[in-house]
């Protein structure tokens, strides 16, 4: 061999990519320690959480973990159990329908996702991105006893709602939804998520006139505000705004309640609704901090995060702000979500070191851990059981230097109490106070006259109906004192805005009905005529149930109707004389499916046979289904063997039923091919010719001759179909398959007491 290149190695490039991961180790890996720690920062995929120089100054780009691509959100949705009784919807304030988005998002059926979702909240993108879902939903998963543990419902929400948002779609109101007294005039206050969802909701009932008034020059109220970029774009809450607008809702920037601007006795002298949803715009401050400036270097978090969404979120607002300016050490004080709100937009403003100080310990954090842990990630500090006692100020520049502090501990009645013994004091260049908010300004409570106050200065208000002292104004959101989350907002605007609905209707002595009836959301999308014409039927829409164990009862049939399904193929029935009756294990897991359990298998192997339920219980079903969806297709599925007088009178059975055609099942590949009915038929031409014969003399509608799969050509059974008078084929069944076998060489699965390899099963892939 020439220059002694051998033929049946590759070259040296390749020999060395391949040496890399050699199929057949002869000895045991060794390289030192010293090297693996040297090499392994080539390619770390979390370097940076060991990194105590990385800065994360004016990077505002997406942090949340839930945050999922397409696969991901597909393997995540094929998790959901699909559970009966849904825990997880029980969680949810707004009462999504949660399994029921999961499962169209694991169909690919993105838009029916986020119909789904934005049908119950409004505000549906927003939550799903800031919702507290450990929780609320997550937190009842029933997968949270499983490793995997419970499924991604925040995220999976968040995906499906983004990309309806690409598809760029208004919002409709539903092809003659109306109400009466639809011109009655409806103010709201405030333009956050509370107003929003009750001015969602007014305007699918078919409400005309209705205003939005909100302070800002911009909308969205705290989402907008005080929930930062990497969290919630502001694109997002811009998507939801358009919606709204989509039902003619009007909105008014530049007006407040107070007694400067519009009072509760102001816009009811206009508006016959008004419903008040200004949130709580003042923080809460404690005396030490009185008369501290952002110039001395003290922030609250009411002044603070709207300094940074300004200053981060594009088209917010046209005031060209910038990021407040941060150096040095940051003392975040508080426990809830806010508070680290403020912490980790404190890092992007410039800060080297955020502590995030609080009165009690960890087990009463009230932030949800989801919060908590994004700010440990980003290097934050936390320190428990510490209460500010005193400002340290620079006796030149009056700016902030340090904090005091003193230990708080818990007494064994539960109080806690301030050990003026212990203090601790830290230096910091600013304090950011996140203790909360509430409703302090004078002018905005005169401006709430004549409604009664409770005993923390809020409104009066029914929690049931969301009504306030006064007839015909509601509250909701934070203002209302019931709400703190902002998926609690939204349903408060939800209730406010059926209860709004009662009030006018009633006030008209109009009947509204007791349970709440709400339309859900709507696009031009849900207007497209989806109805098909074959064999001379019109089927509302082509989805419809096979006949399979979908349709094993006509009580499953009812509950697909009602569902919206089009057209049922029933279960196959036969004369009396042919009942067979079905032997259990009749359906099991497949073994393409390895070792995945639960929704979303691969395959299955069957024994299905006909239905054991008699041709009398089947026809009364077809009759009383056809009186109550008369537009609804009903396929009867018919089955005897090669008897003419058999055909003749099932399919005449059927007809005088109602019917509105006939499957002649010629396919059945197990089980009745013995008894000469099936396949045994379906095989051959000159039966399948004949029995079309018989049963296109026999009835005057459409029928579909149900083809085998199992011949050489399928097409011959199919012409002679045709030639012999069938409106169509029905091309679906399963080819014949080999059963699994145990480690001891038994068949599973097996049917009855005697395990033989003769039964034949079949192989269907899950569409």
């Amino acid at each position: 061999m020439s220059g002694g290149v051998l033929l049946s190695k590759d070259l040296p490039d390749i020999e060395n990519l391949l040496r890399l991961n050699p199929k057949v180790k002869h000895y045991t890996n060794l390289i030192p320690s010293v090297e693996t720690k040297r090499n392994k920062h080539h390619w770390k995929r979390n370097i940076e959480e060991k990194c105590n120089t990385c800065t994360l100054t004016n990077n505002f780009e997406d942090i949340k973990h839930t945050t999922l691509s397409e696969r991901g959100a597909l393997k995540e949705s094929a998790r959901c159990l699909k559970c009966a009784d849904a825990p997880c919807q029980k969680g949810c304030p707004t009462q999504i329908d949660i399994k029921s988005f999961i499962t169209s998002i694991s169909n690919k059926n993105y838009y029916g996702a986020a119909r789904e979702i934005l049908s119950d909240n409004p505000l549906g993108l927003t939550c799903g991105m800031v919702c507290p879902t450990s929780d609320l939903c997550v937190g009842g998963c029933n997968l949270a006893a499983t490793e995997e543990g419970p499924i991604n419902i925040g995220g999976l929400q968040h995906f499906a709602v983004d990309i309806f948002k690409k598809m760029r779609i208004k919002q409709t109101r539903i092809p003659g939804q109306s109400v009466k007294h639809a011109t009655t005039r409806i103010a709201l206050m405030g333009c956050g998520p509370a107003s929003l969802s009750c001015a969602t909701f007014l305007g699918r009932l078919g409400y005309k006139s209705i205003k939005i008034y909100e302070r800002e020059s911009f909308p969205g109220g705290l989402s907008s505000s005080e929930i930062p970029q990497y969290r919630l774009p502001y694109d997002a809450v811009n998507f939801e705004i358009d919606l709204v607008k989509d039902l003619g809702v009007e909105i008014e920037y530049g007006r407040s309640l107070s007694t400067c601007d519009l009072t509760v006795d102001t816009l009811r002298a206009s508006y016959d609704i008004v419903f008040l949803g200004i949130g709580l715009p003042q923080a809460k401050v404690i005396p030490i901090f009185s008369g501290l400036t952002e110039a001395s270097g003290f922030f609250t978090s009411k002044g603070f995060l709207p300094r940074v969404s300004k200053g981060s979120k594009p088209g917010m607002c046209a005031c060209k702000c910038s990021l407040p300016s941060l150096h040095g050490n940051v003392i975040v004080l508080g426990a809830g979500d806010t508070a680290f709100d403020c912490a980790t937009s404190a890092l992007r403003c410039g800060a080297k070191r955020v502590f995030v100080v609080f009165r009690k310990g960890f087990t009463n954090v009230r932030a949800v851990p989801e919060e908590m842990d994004l700010a440990r990630e980003e290097k934050c500090e936390f320190i428990p059981f510490q209460s500010p006692q005193q400002v340290i100020l620079h006796p030149m520049t009056g700016k902030i230097v340090a904090v005091e502090f003193a230990r708080t501990e818990q007494t064994e009645s539960g109080e806690w109490i301030e050990d003026l013994d212990q203090v601790t004091r830290l230096k910091a260049d600013f304090v950011i106070s996140a203790f909360g908010s509430g409703l302090s300004d004078e002018e905005v409570i005169s401006a709430m006259a004549p409604l009664r106050l409770n005993k923390w200065g809020l409104p009066e208000v029914n929690v049931i109906t969301m009504e306030t002292s006064e007839p015909g104004v509601f509250c909701g959101g934070d203002l209302a004192g019931i709400a703190q989350t902002t998926v609690e907002s939204v349903n408060d605007g939800k209730v406010a805005a059926w209860s709004i609905h009662r009030y006018i209707q009633e006030s008209h002595n109009e009947s509204v009905p007791e349970t709440p009836s709400l339309p859900k959301f709507h696009t031009e999308i849900d207007d497209v005529d989806l109805s098909v014409q074959v064999g001379g039927l019109r089927f509302e829409n082509p989805f419809g149930l096979a006949s399979a164990p979908p349709a094993t009862t006509s009580a499953m049939i009812r509950r697909a109707f009602d569902a919206g399904w089009g057209f049922v193929v029933t279960k196959t029935f036969s004369l009396d004389k042919d009942l067979v009756t079905n032997i259990s294990p009749r359906i099991v897991k497949g073994t393409t499916s390895r070792h995945h359990y639960g929704p979303e298998q691969s395959s299955f192997l069957n024994i299905e046979l006909i239905s054991e339920k008699t041709a009398a219980y089947w026809c009364r079903s077809v009759t009383e289904l056809k009186r109550d969806f008369p537009d609804k297709i009903i396929i009867a599925s018919i089955m005897c063997s090669y008897n003419e007088s058999d055909w003749t009178d099932l399919s005449r059975l059927a007809e005088g039923a109602g019917a509105d055609g006939l499957e002649l099942n010629l396919s059945c590949p197990h089980g009745m091919g013995e008894s000469g009915m099936g396949l045994a038929c379906g095989q051959d031409p000159v039966l399948v010719e004949n029995i079309s014969k018989w049963v296109r003399r026999a009835v005057k509608i459409p029928f579909f001759v149900k083809l085998t799969p199992n011949i050489t050509d399928i097409t011959v059974i199919a012409r002679a179909a045709h030639a012999a008078g069938a409106s169509g084929v029905s091309a679906i069944n399963t080819v014949s398959g080999l059963m699994g076998l145990q480690g001891d060489a038994t068949p599973w699965p097996a049917v009855g007491t005697k395990k033989t390899h003769d039964l034949r099963w079949n192989f269907r892939e899950c569409n």
